[in-house]
């Protein structure tokens, strides 16, 4: 990419005393939980946003909270700059380290802990991936309703801290709305536990405030989440459309007429086209918008919902209507879907985008979209949650061209700016991370911004827990970069 995000300078204090930190990190953690040779780092130098690069300091690799505690105790002590990692999906940027910061990997904890059916919740380590939880409760008939395309790899820690949401957010809501309490480990390595089984918490929503603080205000090692009784039948259908402009028109029509299915994914024709030769799924090729409604319930409910949402269709010009018959024919659907991203990353290098619109903006969004990728010259494949209005164009270049590179980082800013302007904002689920940083201040003014870091320095003073990340960098307190 243009390589045009800064990052801090390091701490030249803390990288002199490199081999000094890793004899005491080695104190603090079995000898497989540290990693520091300079070759065994690099799987950590960047996560799913793969423009940058930053090899860390050292990787620690804890079992429990009292090793996450142990490791945030000793780096506060010293000045050390830490970077929470999951699994390394993050597509902003989230994860991706300093030269003199140690990364706290979680990979290790990935233990359920508990499956509690009188009380419908799920208590895992932090380490746990999105879709182990409802293959654990599934025995039971319960499921973990938020659904990332990245879940059999994405860890709750990190949905955690991005906030992320899924198909199926449009009813069950995102990771907030699913979360129930946490273990948070603070900068200073003290273990505090907000939530619980309980519905709703007593004081503050200290919760609420973690959930989506892209680990800037603690590290999250255990969660307590809701789980979800399996409903009765599930159907997905296809509608098919000549353009994105009608399709974005029925999925306002739809969540207007007080109707809410479990889900609504759109697709451009781009999109069906790169996801159905990898998938193989029978989406129609002769359309140029695709929506996959999905709707939930007993077959008389089911039934209901789809005659009103087709009459909807049929009123935007619908092309296409088909129907699943078979548990098979609806996972191909699905498939299709939570394979876009690697299907698109088999033929060009893309960047995704993740701004939100209100509904009523989608016709509008969608055709301004279009527009700016195409006045750079540059192609566009648009999938995402249309239910909720939360955008995923993926704007297709060459890496190895560093002028589409610039064009296409240009033109995903452009875009966010777009949603912000449409009354939206620039991130619906992946996160602020580094990406977005800089556009931060084009939704927020200056005094948003400064109490928005208060709440910040009230949890790390020091500014240690991933640092260059969420805020401008000019925002943030200059560092000492002599000493530690």
């Amino acid at each position: 990419m243009s390589q045009a995000i800064a990052f801090l300078p390091p701490r030249a204090a803390v990288l002199s005393r490199r081999a000094a930190i890793i004899a005491d990190l080695s104190d603090l953690l079995p000898a497989e939980c540290l990693v520091h040779d300079p070759r065994e780092l690099v799987p950590f130098e960047t996560d799913a946003f793969v423009s940058y690069r930053r090899l860390p300091l050292a990787v620690a690799l804890p079992n429990n909270t009292a090793e996450v505690s142990a490791v945030l105790r000793y780096c506060h002590r010293h000045g050390i700059p830490v970077v929470p990692r999951g699994a390394g999906t993050s597509l902003s940027g989230g994860a991706i380290p300093q030269e003199d910061a140690v990364v706290i990997g979680l990979s290790r904890m990935a233990r359920v802990l508990e499956i509690d059916t009188a009380n419908r919740t799920a208590t895992v380590q932090a380490g746990v991936t999105n879709l182990a939880i409802s293959e654990r409760a599934g025995a039971e008939g319960f499921f973990y309703a938020p659904d990332p395309s990245s879940q059999l790899a994405c860890t709750i820690g990190g949905n955690i801290g991005m906030n992320s949401g899924g198909a199926h957010c449009l009813k069950y809501g995102v990771t907030t709305n699913n979360l129930l309490g946490v273990k948070l480990v603070l900068v200073d390595g003290t273990v505090v536990e907000l939530g619980g089984k309980h519905l709703d918490a007593g004081g503050y929503d200290l919760l609420g405030l973690v959930c989506g603080s892209e680990g800037q205000l603690g590290i999250v090692s255990e969660a307590t989440v809701r789980l979800i009784a399996k409903p009765e039948g599930a159907q997905p259908v296809l509608f098919g459309f000549d353009t994105s402009e009608e399709a974005g028109a029925c999925v306002a029509d739809i969540i207007a007429s007080g109707i809410i299915p479990v889900a609504i994914e759109f697709m451009d024709k781009p999109a069906i086209e790169i996801c159905e030769a990898f998938a193989k799924a029978g989406y129609p090729l002769d359309v140029g918008a695709l929506l996959i409604v999905e709707v939930e319930g007993s077959e008389p409910e089911m039934e209901a919902m789809l005659k009103s949402i087709v009459a909807i269709a049929r009123k935007h010009g619908v092309k296409t209507v088909r129907e699943c018959q078979s548990a098979t024919e609806a996972a191909l659907i699905w498939k299709g879907r939570k394979s876009a991203f690697g299907a698109t990353g088999r033929i060009a290098d893309y960047i995704c985008m993740d701004g939100t619109v209100p509904l009523g903006q989608l016709s509008y969004v969608l055709k301004r979209t279009g527009e700016i990728v195409a006045g750079f010259g540059l192609r566009v494949a648009n999938v995402f949650h249309a239910g909720d209005g939360n955008m995923h164009p993926l704007i297709l270049f060459n890496a190895n061209d560093p002028d589409e590179a610039r064009k296409a980082e240009e033109a995903g800013n452009e875009i966010l700016k777009l949603c912000v302007d449409a009354g939206g904002c620039l991130t619906g689920e992946h996160g602020v991370g580094i990406e977005k940083r800089d556009l931060m201040r084009h939704q927020y003014t200056d005094a948003e911004l400064r109490q928005q870091m208060r709440v910040r320095e009230a949890f790390d003073a020091d500014w240690l827990l991933n640092p260059s990340k969420v805020f401008p960098l000019e925002g943030q307190p200059m560092r000492d970069t002599t000493a530690a």
